[in-house]
């Protein structure tokens, strides 16, 4: 059997060396997965984003849907097709919920009605509401509740809908939700004088 001289062992090391270099440099040299690497870590931003535009452009089209809602439901009260002795919360809430189901679930859990006779516009346009610890709490009006009390003809009136709609993407909760549970607020709201019809 012939040993290998130092000078060939010195040779083989060398040879292993340079093998061992020509492969990882052939790995960072090589460009035929970078289109996968690249996706992949572009992959995470870009779910991101379209989750974001998509849970934007759903809470944007339902809160035109409830306004829209509030506008004719105040139209048929201004006008007197809607008179006062048929209004209740529940008539309201439902009047309301009809137009908006299409966006929300059933029976639109959420939903808060207010609506009242002021003696003038300005006391009307003192009212408004605050988010206290995540709740909507109702201000410059003498009761703080959420009330149903349309006026009769001739009388000035404000209605107020309010909606808690649920925020569907976790990571959006945080920069969108404003109450209790996850939630946002929507709100829409008409002002207006009646008109002279027989009560």
């Amino acid at each position: 059997m012939i040993l290998p001289t130092p000078r060939q062992d010195r040779q083989g090391q060398c040879m292993g060396k340079a093998g061992r270099t020509g492969f990882f440099g052939r790995f960072v040299r090589d460009r035929r997965g970078s289109t996968a690497l690249e996706f992949a870590m572009l992959a995470i931003p870009f779910a991101l984003l379209v989750f974001a535009i998509l849970e934007s452009c759903i809470s944007f089209a339902g809160q035109e849907v409830m306004a829209n809602a509030t506008d004719d439901v105040a139209r048929q009260l201004r006008t007197g097709q809607i008179r006062k002795a048929n209004v209740t919360e529940a008539s309201i809430k439902q009047m309301i919920c009809s137009r908006l189901e299409v966006m929300v679930a059933k029976n639109c859990p959420g939903l808060l009605v207010d609506l009242r006779e002021f003696p003038t516009f300005a006391d009307a346009a003192s009212a408004g509401f605050n988010i206290q610890n995540g709740d909507i709490v109702l201000t410059g009006t003498s009761s703080t509740t959420f009330t149903v009390a349309p006026g009769l003809a001739e009388t000035k009136n404000m209605l107020r809908v309010f909606y808690k709609w649920p925020v569907m993407t976790d990571f959006m909760a945080k920069s969108m939700a404003n109450l209790k549970d996850g939630n946002t607020l929507h709100f829409a709201s008409a002002t207006w004088q009646n008109e002279p019809f027989d009560n």
